[in-house]
């Protein structure tokens, strides 16, 4: 009986000893385990304390300079390299009195330019550049390639695209010394997704980086000045990503470092408003261009605007693609297109802000005969137009 008693009263001291270090253990790491309960609901439920928003910042500064690191090289300066005359404005001023000392020089003196004037990215190590056309436009021009590395390449060929604004570039550079991109899906674009621009600011500070989002997609815009002439450029995305001229040609890229646009144009007297043109359509342009080693479109040599239904309903006209101007010698002007028709249906697809005239005559072929529907004097006709390559 005393033995058992001696058991009992053993066990219980035992028992209040191991209670007693628990419970001293428990308050000494009690803050550490608040602190780590408080960080797992502040995750799971969304709670934005000090630590869930500094991880926050990290994770977009490292997609950032991770992006930037991997593909910034892949992304080129180009330049242009020429010679242009330039006139004396006192050369024909003639001075009968003899008042001004002036030299009569007749011959125009030559000046040298060379300059940044645009952006662009490697597509394959064998030296293809996808840019913009308007970047290239000067074919009296040389132009040049610079790296990041500020290797310099010249520019052997260079193919324009006769529909939509990009070219391809050739150079001659050893396979290691040059990186391909990634090109994605811009199809599968979101407004509000998130997007690197990188670029030849104002043609004078190479590589920079800028980052927005998709402000907006299917925009349609007129580029160009009417110096230079325009160019309606359909179905672009828009972003708040910061492009200047100089980013012309240069990737907007997604968080995965895919190029999903090609940098274009900017909106005039406005701010964070700048257009680029969607992948796929480069990436159909290359498709084309390793077929045949050529651009080979159809053109039907119209230039126009589009006619929204709201526009048709105020101004007693109708939905299509208004005729702004028809190029001389083209399909169009053949077939007896003019300038004031309203074009509301390719064979019987109907034309729209939607579905585009351009991208409608792009997925015909050369040689191809379509019928247009045209509005002319508040009456409908049909022209039928053979498409012609573009030259």
């Amino acid at each position: 009986m005393k033995t058992l008693k001696k058991i009992i009263f053993g066990f219980l001291v035992v028992t209040l000893v191991l209670w007693g270090t628990v419970g001293v253990l428990a308050r000494k790491s009690w803050p550490k385990i608040r602190s780590l309960v408080n960080d797992l609901r502040s995750s799971s439920s969304g709670l934005s304390d000090d630590s869930v928003v500094q991880r926050k910042i990290l994770n977009e500064e490292s997609v950032v300079i991770e992006v930037v690191e991997k593909y910034g090289p892949s992304v080129v300066t180009i330049g242009i390299k020429k010679t242009e005359k330039v006139y004396d404005p006192f050369e024909n001023f003639y001075d009968p009195f003899g008042f001004f000392n002036i030299p009569r020089d007749t011959l125009p003196k030559e000046q040298k330019i060379e300059q940044d004037i645009g952006s662009g990215f490697v597509v394959s190590k064998d030296g293809l550049i996808v840019t913009n056309k308007h970047v290239v436009s000067d074919t009296s021009a040389q132009y040049r390639v610079f790296t990041k590395e500020n290797k310099l390449y010249e520019v052997e060929k260079i193919y324009r695209d006769p529909t939509i604004d990009l070219a391809i570039l050739k150079i001659n550079a050893p396979d290691e010394e040059l990186k391909s991109i990634e090109l994605g899906d811009s199809d599968q674009l979101r407004v509000g997704q998130f997007v690197i621009a990188i670029g030849a600011a104002l043609g004078e500070f190479r590589n920079t980086v800028t980052t927005g989002v998709v402000s907006g997609l299917g925009r349609t815009i007129t580029a160009g000045s009417p110096f230079e002439g325009t160019e309606n450029l359909d179905n672009v995305i828009q972003t708040d990503a910061a492009i200047n001229p100089g980013n012309s040609g240069g990737p907007l890229l997604n968080s995965l470092g895919q190029v999903i646009g090609v940098n274009v144009a900017v909106a005039s007297g406005a701010q964070n408003i700048g257009f680029a043109l969607p992948i796929n359509l480069a990436k159909q342009m290359l498709e084309n261009f390793n077929k045949t080693g050529q651009f080979s479109r159809p053109f039907l040599g119209i230039r126009y605007r589009d006619i929204d239904k709201k526009e048709a309903i105020a101004k007693g006209w109708v939905e299509g693609a208004g005729v702004i101007e028809v190029i001389e010698n083209s399909p169009a002007e053949k077939a007896g297109v003019k300038p004031g028709d309203i074009i509301t249906k390719i064979d019987s697809e109907k034309i729209g802000v939607d579905n585009t005239l351009t991208k409608v005559v792009s997925a015909k072929k050369v040689g191809q005969e379509i019928k247009l529907t045209v509005w002319r004097e508040d009456k409908e006709e049909t022209i039928t137009v053979s498409l012609e390559e573009a030259k």
